[in-house]
């Protein structure tokens, strides 16, 4: 970036946090188009895109994403990102959007939870929660951090194991009282229905757990949908493995073969490239403070 004109990169840098032009160059004092001017003058000596339009306004390239890395270091020492930070978000240092994957249980029964807490720390952020049966790619620029089953074997990725969590056995009480209560794990083979996955449909290997409980046990009612699974077991369709952080917040369910569990683990995942951008660090810091504090609901003590 030798030569480049700084008034250039704190453009850059306020229109990267507030996301639209206007709202920048309000911030800087200037007008919109001064602002497009500097951003534009910056890209030719760049020599590349920076941002893509889209109807909601400007969205980082690759390219801008290496170059707000480097930036927001630069701003930091210079002891202008509170004054920049502080004028586009309106007081927080945070703004622009953060996208989070992760998986349908987890997004739905616990980090939702917990969201409230983040976008009052962060009000001009935008969080995008995709809670999902499967995961946005990291690669692709799809999403900024994810939350997964398993460390990524592959692609520029830093991963960390984030907490392990425990899985049991759930029925309704209605259920039970009509199909009796399972005594042991082979009591599940052939006089109970069995609710869990689609087989050819699961998106991780690490979801193929009800054998675990005995083996060759497999589901009679299928679905890809962990949210489905509840509601199946939930209005007493059959038995079925559930995460302790959905069976035990449900008052409806009872958990069948309660000295039994097993074990899976959630890793946090970011790209090489953006890790350190401030958005993706604060949500890091975030999930990771809220599964610390909130650990007994994700691995409860055993019974």
């Amino acid at each position: 970036m030798q030569g480049t004109d700084w008034s250039d990169l704190q453009a850059f840098l306020a229109i990267a946090r507030a996301g639209q032009l206007t709202r920048a160059g309000r911030a800087m004092g200037l007008d919109a188009t001064t602002m497009g001017r500097r951003l534009r003058r910056l890209e030719g000596r760049l020599g590349t895109t920076l941002f893509e339009q889209t109807r909601e306004g400007q969205v980082l390239t690759e390219a801008g994403e290496a170059l707000l890395v480097q930036v927001e270091g630069m701003a930091q020492a210079a002891g202008t990102i509170d004054e920049i930070g502080g004028a586009v978000a309106g007081g927080s240092q945070l703004s622009g959007a953060l996208r989070i994957s992760v998986s349908e249980g987890f997004g739905t029964w616990f980090l939702s939870r917990f969201v409230s807490d983040f976008a009052a720390m962060h009000p001009a952020l935008t969080l995008d929660l995709v809670a999902s049966s499967g995961f946005l790619s990291l690669s692709k620029r799809e999403a900024d951090i994810a939350v997964m089953l398993s460390r990524p074997k592959a692609g520029p990725m830093l991963a960390r194991k984030l907490a392990n969590y425990a899985l049991r056995l759930y029925a309704s009480p209605a259920y039970l009282a009509v199909q009796g209560t399972p005594a042991r794990p082979a009591d599940l083979a052939g006089s109970h229905r069995l609710i869990g996955y689609i087989p050819d449909m699961i998106y991780a290997p690490e979801l193929r757990y009800l054998d675990e409980f005995h083996p060759g046990l497999s589901p009679q009612l299928r679905s890809s949908s962990i949210n489905a699974q509840h509601q199946l077991i939930a209005t007493g369709a059959g038995i079925g493995a559930l995460p302790c952080f959905i069976g035990d917040a449900d008052p409806a369910l009872a958990p069948v073969l309660p000295d039994r569990r097993i074990e899976r683990s959630f890793w946090l995942v970011t790209h090489r490239d953006t890790h350190q951008l401030a958005r993706i660090r604060a949500g890091k810091e975030w999930i990771l403070t809220t599964v610390q504090q909130h650990r007994e609901l994700l691995l409860p003590p055993q019974t």
